[in-house]
């Protein structure tokens, strides 16, 4: 014989089912490196495109903590300031977008207020391009880029880039940086739309000639091809014409 489930029971069950996919829903808002963020549309992601190295880091805690899509692991430094970050690309790259992942919530005084970047050919040439600072940083952090292009405009063209923390909170010795991510502009994208953007010219235009041929068919009704010379008919050869009386 099977026992009555008491409302109490079922209440139980709701909440603690309702507790879970609560959790569930907040911990896919939290994910910093979900595929959707409209931040980053038309852009990929050319972190594979460079070594990284660090200046000192934690057992386990190194470059490959640091690139890890989870959000949970961490570069950890493990020395006197400034603690660097050094990205050496294998060939020119133009930088659409430069962003760093932290978060204050979890590492206080790890966490980094004050951040300096440089870009070059190489380590011979570093120019600082930009800085940073916040208090109690939490998520992605985006660096300024304008007026590093050609001509002031926005973009950075180099080799090599640097990230320099400074300071952190609280006068902290090491610092925690959740995650680093540079973007180019995607050319597949923009050739798509490219493509899409002649589809529909020639769309038009043919839609347009469907509308005009009636026209020109009433227009040119009942003439021949002589009488369209204008229109791009034939020339009336000379014996064709009338006869001259000398």
């Amino acid at each position: 014989m099977t026992e009555p489930i008491t409302p109490d029971q079922t209440d139980g069950g709701d909440s603690e089912a309702a507790a879970t996919d609560a959790a569930e829903e907040d911990e896919e808002e939290l994910d910093p490196f979900r595929d959707d963020d409209p931040t980053i549309e038309g852009l990929r992601n050319i972190n594979s495109l460079a070594s990284w190295t660090v200046s000192t880091h934690k057992p386990t805690c190194g470059v490959t903590a640091l690139l890890s899509p989870a959000p949970h692991t961490y570069w950890q430094s493990d020395g006197p300031q400034p603690h660097t970050l050094t990205i050496h690309f294998f060939k020119l790259v133009h930088i659409a977008k430069l962003r760093i992942l932290l978060d204050f919530s979890k590492d206080e005084s790890y966490t980094p207020t004050r951040m300096q970047f440089l870009a070059g050919t190489g380590h011979h040439d570093l120019c600082e391009f930009g800085g940073w600072e916040g208090q109690q940083p939490v998520g992605w952090q985006d660096v300024p880029l304008d007026g590093c292009g050609v001509g002031g405009g926005r973009g950075l063209r180099c080799f090599l880039v640097q990230v320099r923390v400074l300071e952190n909170h609280q006068n902290g010795k090491d610092t925690h940086v959740r995650g680093v991510q540079i973007f180019a502009r995607d050319e597949r994208v923009s050739q798509i739309r490219e493509d899409e953007s002649e589809d529909e010219s020639d769309s038009s235009a043919m839609e347009m000639d469907e509308d005009q041929a009636p026209r020109r068919s009433r227009a040119t009704k009942g003439r021949s091809l002589f009488d369209l010379k204008g229109l791009g008919g034939l020339d009336e050869p000379d014996w064709m014409k009338d006869p001259v009386v000398r």
